[in-house]
């Protein structure tokens, strides 16, 4: 018996993913520390995160970097990414999903994510490409909902990519959302790892509290190493 196909390549078609990797931020409210070199087992989250982007499909991943790029830098420097720099990371997390999309090969579609959440697994990435493939017509955008909130990473078309390069500096993933509300898909899980993102010492401690995962900073970042 055959089988139906979409696209020539089975049921779902094999598609090339890209994605880009954020890890550009200050962060500010962690006393200005680069909060994806906080470690989980040991592990820098900006690692963890490569290994589950790489493990979940993804074929061609540019990393954005900006505040405190040479000391990341080295953390990333052996994996098979395109390292970038945003020559303006104070502009915000728009300006870096554009610079990483500049930089990106042609791919079917593009995941964007953040380099500090802890949890998220190669299955969770897996998982979000597959609803991407099974996404209704018309839906150019799918991006988690744990309980009726937006979750990370988020996935689109390579023609969303286009458009959103084509458009003013300021537009990126949200401000293409609220412009094509019909093409997005709020993807509803259970799955909280992809709500679990780290921006406070309060976010660190509810962590540890919650789940029994403790980040810790590496050694030359730890609080007693920061202090003047």
């Amino acid at each position: 018996m055959g089988c139906i196909l979409k696209g020539g390549g089975g049921l779902y078609s094999r598609l090339r993913v890209g994605a880009v990797l954020l890890a550009a931020g200050e962060g500010s409210r962690l006393g200005g520390r680069p909060k994806c070199l906080l470690e989980l087992g040991g592990v820098p989250l900006v690692r963890r995160q490569l290994i589950a982007l790489s493990g979940g499909g993804v074929d061609e991943l540019v990393v954005v970097l900006g505040h405190h790029a040479q000391r990341i830098e080295p953390v990333v420097a052996e994996f098979p990414v395109t390292l970038v720099r945003n020559p303006h990371p104070e502009q915000g997390q728009a300006s870096s999903t554009r610079v990483g999309l500049q930089a990106l090969a042609a791919v079917d579609c593009v995941l964007v994510a953040l380099a500090d959440q802890p949890l998220l697994h190669a299955q969770d990435v897996a998982d979000l490409i597959k609803a991407y493939k099974q996404r209704p017509e018309g839906i150019e955008l799918v991006q988690p909902q744990v309980d009726g909130q937006p979750g990370n990473p988020l996935v689109f078309s390579a023609a969303v990519r286009e458009q959103i390069l084509a458009g003013p500096g300021d537009v990126a993933c949200r401000r293409w959302q609220e412009r094509h509300a019909g093409q997005v898909l709020r993807w509803p899980t259970a799955n909280r790892r992809y709500a679990v993102d780290i921006d406070t010492e309060q976010d660190i401690e509810e962590l540890a509290q919650r789940t029994g995962h403790r980040l810790r900073w590496p050694r030359d970042l730890a609080p007693a190493a920061v202090q003047p």
